[in-house]
């Protein structure tokens, strides 16, 4: 199997971005399994490239269209003028070259130019002052790239999707539905399948509220809608549990049983994941016809220029989006079930 084509989109260029990126570059065993497309410019390449000191990069400088080296980092120029750098501060020049960069990254997924994608964290502030009005990468790449998509929190020790991530804690309820509930536990299974290489995924969904609503005595959700949703799935065969108390299902460890856990809202989810993966996970974007990931960390403006940044998030995005790559290659080859296929839609279950 060839080497998989993995692009690498900067993010804020005033941020840790390509301070990660530049030092996971630098590792030679990058080139030994991946041949890595960055989306951006030489000129700021370079100023980041001088603060790491990392001046021995086989770099290898082109415009747009194709035609990538395998064995040297292929730097692409997104725009030819030069970029106003303000480190730690979002501008909206941070927010233009960013989107800039993913939107010829997209292009080139589109093309088949590249196999898979690792996104640098964005600065949202900066990307709205650029006119991006979206919550951040996987809305707007679930936009562009076609399919629902599922934000899927991965490390060694487990695999957790969010049933709703980018809102405000008092929209959630309102957010939640058994239709979206059986939409995202059909995508996190899917994804186990053809990206994780696992047959028969186990998925544990969490309730809503404190011990899972107690009977209805903290809240009707989980009678309402979750459990619902489990029991309707269990009928066509999906291997489905929950939903269980969030405090308790970590506290004791029980995560670990499960292929896959469904968190209802963002800070249920990626509390307890952060303490657990010690700085080492991965954000994957599940149900797109591409592979997309990214670091589990933002764009750390107030370490921004210093040269502190721990690439080891990004570093593992990286590899993750190479694996995935060959993981669903060989799931197509073996089950003729491509990335285009989407999880069929229950007609029949209403949006409650």
């Amino acid at each position: 199997m060839k080497k998989p084509k993995i692009g690498i989109t900067i993010g804020d260029i005033n941020g840790i971005g390509l301070e990660v990126i530049i030092k996971t570059l630098a590792n030679p065993l990058i080139l030994k399994h991946i041949t890595p497309i960055v989306y951006g410019s030489g000129r700021v390449f370079a100023y980041h490239r001088n603060i790491v000191k990392a001046d021995q990069l086989p770099i290898r400088s082109m415009r747009p269209g194709g035609h990538f080296q395998d064995d040297k980092i292929n730097l692409v120029n997104c725009w030819e003028e030069t970029a106003s750098i303000q480190l730690g501060e979002p501008t909206e020049e941070g927010g233009k070259y960013a989107w800039q960069s993913l939107q010829q990254a997209i292009q080139d997924l589109r093309h088949g130019h590249i196999d898979g994608l690792t996104t640098a964290p964005i600065h949202k502030k900066a990307m709205q002052m650029a006119g991006f009005h979206y919550a951040g990468h996987t809305e707007y790449l679930a936009k562009e790239l076609g399919g629902e998509s599922l934000m899927m929190m991965v490390s060694d020790r487990m695999r957790l999707g969010l049933a709703t991530h980018h809102i405000p804690l008092k929209e959630v309820p309102e957010a939640l539905s058994k239709g979206l509930i059986i939409r995202k536990l059909r995508i996190m299974e899917q994804s186990l399948r053809r990206d994780f290489g696992l047959e028969k995924p186990l998925i544990a969904v969490l309730g809503l509220n404190p011990h899972a609503g107690d009977d209805g005595l903290m809240g009707n959700e989980e009678a309402g809608f979750i459990r619902p949703a489990i029991i309707e799935l269990k009928k066509k065969n999906m291997l489905v549990m929950g939903p269980f108390p969030a405090d308790s299902f970590f506290g004791s460890g029980q995560y670990a049983k499960f292929d896959g856990i469904l968190a209802m809202y963002h800070d249920q989810g990626l509390i307890p994941f952060k303490t657990l993966s010690f700085g080492e996970g991965v954000n994957f974007t599940a149900g797109l016809p591409f592979v997309r990931t990214s670091p589990d960390h933002g764009t750390a403006m107030d370490i921004a220029g210093k040269n502190l940044a721990d690439p080891a998030s990004f570093r593992r995005a990286l590899f993750l989006a190479a694996d995935l790559v060959r993981q669903r290659q060989m799931t197509e080859e073996s089950t003729g079930e491509t990335a285009e296929h989407k999880p069929e839609r229950e007609e029949s279950t209403p949006e409650t």
